[in-house]
């Protein structure tokens, strides 16, 4: 029973840890990031575990561990409230053009951030050329262009025939 209460403890104490860092700190994954998260789950590993090390707490300790993921998916889809704080929501940091600070600070996104994605995403390459950008809740960017500013569709007339 003991090794099933540590593991309910760290899925929590996890499942915090991460929901306060933020969506952008696992959207896009550095290799010191990486590192970072092979070490959490060594010491996870070292706290699961304490000294018993046979298959049967092993066992004990993924059964658990899926399950409460389980049920906290299952909770989720029956609660939009529970949803909202575990998994956050989509929120806008650029309306009709203009970058929403507060937002993109408290989420820690900056305007190369938005840019990425614009060219990722659309081909844009300037600011202007976007309506909306949406922080979604997996931490991607989504962009919605600016209809009034199409983005570039290949060299210009006057460079073709400067080519031909």
């Amino acid at each position: 029973m003991d090794c099933v209460l540590r593991a309910a403890a760290t899925y929590f104490f996890i499942l915090l840890v991460f929901r306060i860092s933020g969506k952008r700190s696992l959207a896009e994954v550095t290799t010191f990031d990486l590192v970072l998260l092979l070490i959490i789950s060594e010491t996870t590993q070292s706290a699961l575990v304490d000294r018993d090390n046979s298959l049967t707490n092993s066992f004990l300790l993924i059964v658990t561990m899926v399950g409460l993921d389980v049920a906290m998916s299952l909770w989720k889809q029956r609660s939009k409230t529970v949803e909202k704080i575990l998994d956050s929501v989509p929120i806008v940091i650029m309306a009709n053009g203009v970058m929403l600070k507060d937002r993109m600070d408290k989420e820690r996104v900056d305007e190369e951030d938005i840019l990425n994605a614009a060219r990722d995403l659309q081909g844009l390459e300037r600011l202007d050329q976007i309506k909306f950008a949406v922080l979604e809740k997996n931490g991607r960017i989504t962009i919605i262009p600016n209809e009034d500013k199409p983005p570039p569709s290949g060299p210009s007339k006057a460079a073709a025939k400067k080519t031909r």
